[in-house]
C-alpha cells in the first residue's frame, strides 16, 4: 500500500491533465490513522459521485468501538446506521459542496432518512470500520484540479473521518441512545405476535409530521402527544426504557375513523410505517407493526400480469378468467384487487388501507346501489363483504381509515375515532349504532375466500440492459426503479422510503433473474433473496462493492417485480 504522501505527489503530477487521468489513483493510500482504498473513479466529472468507490478503513481497535455494540445483529445495524449518519452531516459542514465542472467537490455518503437501516455505506465487523462514501473528484471542464483535490482529500476528509468515525470524538450518550432505541423497537415489535397485537403505538409519541412529503416529526408548542384510551391500554417491559404502555390495535378488522383533519391518516402512515426502528428524536420511536403489514391503495394506469383477481372481480364481460388477470392499464378497482393479491401471495399478514387511496366501487356498494345494478350485472365484490373472511379463513387483519361509509361498523372488531389528534375506542357506541339503525345491504360474494393462485415469474422480459447496451439499474429516487430501458413506476409503494431501497431491489432482481426458470413461484424467489441476503449481506447484490444500498422486505421485491410491465409469468 502506497502513502499518503505519494498520493500528495501523483496529484501534483497530474494537475491540468484529461479528467481519465484520475484512474491513476486507484488501489491503497495508507494515512496516520485510516487507509483510504479507491476502488473506481468515474471517467467523467459529470457522471453520479455513487459510480465511484471509495473506502475508508479503521482498524475495530483504533475506532474505539466497544464489542457490547455489535454482539447482535439490532445492535450492530443501529451502530452502522449511526456512523452513517455523522459521517453525513460532518461532511455537509465541513464540504464546501461542488467546486469545479459536474459533480466536482463533493464527499458524502448516502443520505439516511428517519429508519434505522442495514446499509452498505458503512461497515462494522471484529477486524475494521469502513465508510464506502461518493466523492467527486474536482475538474475544470475535464480537467484535472490537483489544488482543489489535495484540500478535499488532506484537510477536509481527514476532519470529517476524525469527527464521525472516532468513538472519542462521538456524543457517548447519543450513540448508547441510538443503539438502546433501536433494540427497544426490535424487540417490542418481536411481542406483537405473542399479545394478539398487529400494531402498538406507545402514549407519548408524537405522530404528526413536519409536512406531506416530509418525515421529521412536526415540532410545535400546541402538538398533540399520543395517549391511549384506557380500554385499548397495553402494557411491555422493554429491555432498555423499562415498562411503557400504549395503544395495541388487536388482530382482526379495525376501523379508524372520525372528521376530516382530526388524525386518521396520521395514524394509519404510524402504522404502515411501524415495520422500521425509528432514530430517538423521530416521535415514532416505540411505534411498531408487524413485519408483514402492507399499505394497499388503487394505482390506475398501473401494469397487472396474470394475477388471480377473483376472489373480488369475477365475470367481467368480454374479458379472460379474472383468475389471471392481465392489463397494462388497469383501473382502480383491479389495481386495488390485484394490489391484495400479489401481498397475499408474497405473504402480507396485515393490510393497511386509507379510503382516500381506495377505490370506491371496490369499497363498497350500497342499498340503493344493489338495487339499480343487480350483483349479475357487477363483477366486482366490495371489499367490505370479504375483510372478514381475509381474516377468520386466512388469518390477514386489516386496518382501515373509513370517514364515508359505516356499513363497515358491521364488520369491525374495533372502531377507534381520532378526535383533535386523540384516539377514543368508539366500539361499543357503533354496536348501539348498528341496533338503532341495521344496514339494509345483502351480503355478497361467495362464502368462502379462496388464496391467490400462486405465480412463476420468468426472466426473459427482465431486461437490465438499456437502449445503448449498458447495464443499468438504478433509483433516482423512492419511488421510481430504472432498470434497463424500463422505468418502473413506485408511486403507490408508500412503505419505500429511501433511493438505497429501491436500487437494492432492482439489484436483487438482477441477481436473481437466472433463477427464475419456469420452476420457482413468487415466494420461493423471495425467499431465495432473502436466504442469499442473510447469508451474504447486501454485498452479495452487486458484483461491486457500492455505499448505495440498503435493506427492503419481500413484499416490497414483490410489488416492485410486479410493476415490471416487461414481467412474463405462468
Amino acid at each position: 500500500m502506497r502513502s499518503s504522501e505519494q498520493l500528495r505527489q501523483q496529484l501534483t503530477r497530474l494537475d491540468g491533465k484529461d479528467y481519465g487521468a484520475y484512474q491513476s489513483l486507484t488501489g491503497g493510500w495508507s494515512f496516520p490513522d485510516y487507509d483510504l482504498l479507491i476502488d473506481r473513479i468515474p471517467k467523467d466529472p459529470y457522471a453520479p459521485p455513487s459510480t465511484g468507490v471509495y473506502r475508508i478503513r479503521i482498524p475495530r481497535e483504533d475506532a474505539g468501538f466497544p464489542d457490547w455494540m455489535s454482539e447482535i445483529r439490532i445492535k450492530e445495524v443501529a451502530l452502522r446506521d449511526f456512523l452513517a449518519r455523522q459521517f453525513y452531516k460532518q461532511s455537509t459542514d465541513i464540504c464546501k459542496g461542488r467546486r469545479g465542472t459536474g459533480n466536482s467537490g463533493i464527499i458524502t455518503i448516502s443520505q439516511p432518512g428517519q429508519a434505522i437501516l442495514e446499509r452498505t455505506s458503512i461497515v462494522v465487523n471484529d477486524e475494521f470500520v469502513e465508510a464506502r462514501i461518493c466523492l467527486g473528484m474536482p475538474a475544470n471542464g475535464r480537467k484535472v484540479k490537483a489544488t482543489v483535490a489535495e484540500v478535499m482529500l488532506f484537510e477536509e476528509l481527514p476532519e470529517i473521518i476524525r469527527l464521525s468515525l472516532f468513538a472519542d470524538n462521538l456524543d457517548p450518550e447519543h450513540l448508547e441512545k441510538h443503539i438502546r432505541t433501536a433494540e427497544d423497537a426490535e424487540f417490542l415489535r418481536e411481542k406483537l405476535n405473542d399479545l394478539g397485537l398487529v400494531a402498538f403505538i406507545a402514549n407519548g409519541s408524537v405522530l404528526p409530521r413536519e409536512s406531506g412529503v416530509e418525515q421529521t416529526p412536526l415540532i410545535e408548542s400546541n402538538v398533540v402527544k399520543f395517549k391511549s384510551p384506557e380500554s385499548l391500554s397495553v402494557r411491555i417491559d422493554l429491555p432498555n426504557a423499562g415498562t411503557i404502555a400504549g395503544m395495541g390495535i388487536k388482530s382482526g378488522v379495525t376501523l379508524i375513523v372520525g372528521g376530516g383533519f382530526h388524525g386518521k391518516s396520521t395514524l394509519l402512515e404510524t402504522i404502515e410505517l411501524g415495520i422500521y426502528n425509528h432514530i430517538p428524536g423521530d416521535g415514532r420511536e416505540l411505534c411498531v407493526t408487524v413485519p408483514e403489514a402492507v399499505k394497499v391503495r388503487a394505482a390506475s394506469g398501473r401494469s397487472v400480469v396474470k394475477t388471480d383477481i377473483s376472489a373480488f372481480i369475477n365475470n367481467i364481460p368480454f374479458r379472460e378468467d379474472s383468475s389471471t388477470f392481465t392489463s397494462t392499464n388497469a383501473s382502480g378497482s383491479t389495481s386495488q384487487a390485484a394490489f391484495i393479491s400479489e401481498s397475499l401471495e408474497a405473504g402480507a399478514k396485515a393490510l393497511l388501507m386509507d379510503e382516500d387511496t381506495c377505490a370506491m366501487n371496490f369499497m363498497i356498494r350500497d342499498k340503493r346501489m344493489q338495487q339499480l345494478v343487480a350483483k349479475k350485472d357487477e363483477p366486482i365484490t366490495s371489499f367490505v363483504d370479504k375483510v372478514r373472511q381475509l381474516h377468520t379463513e386466512h388469518k390477514v387483519s386489516t386496518i382501515l381509515v373509513m370517514g364515508g361509509s359505516g356499513d363497515y361498523f358491521s364488520v369491525a372488531d374495533c372502531i377507534i375515532q381520532m378526535v383533535a389528534f386523540e384516539p377514543q375506542d368508539v366500539t361499543g357506541k357503533t354496536i348501539e349504532i348498528i341496533k338503532r339503525f341495521p344496514t339494509e345491504r345483502e351480503q355478497e360474494g361467495e362464502s368462502t375466500l379462496r388464496s391467490p393462485k400462486k405465480r412463476i415469474p420468468l426472466n426473459k422480459g427482465l431486461e437490465p440492459r438499456n437502449e445503448y447496451g449498458h447495464l443499468r439499474v438504478n433509483a433516482p429516487d423512492p419511488k421510481q426503479l430504472i432498470f434497463g430501458a424500463m422505468k418502473v413506476d413506485l408511486q403507490e409503494l408508500e412503505q419505500l422510503t429511501e433511493a438505497t431501497q429501491t436500487k437494492a431491489i432492482g439489484r436483487a432482481i438482477l441477481h436473481v433473474k437466472s433463477f427464475m426458470d419456469g420452476q420457482r413461484d413468487t415466494q420461493q424467489i423471495i425467499e431465495m433473496v432473502r436466504d442469499l441476503i442473510v447469508s451474504d449481506g447486501l454485498d452479495v447484490l452487486d458484483d461491486r462493492l457500492t455505499g448505495d444500498l440498503a435493506e427492503f422486505r419481500g413484499l416490497e421485491f414483490a410489488a416492485v417485480l410486479n410493476r415490471m410491465r416487461g414481467l412474463v409469468v405462468k
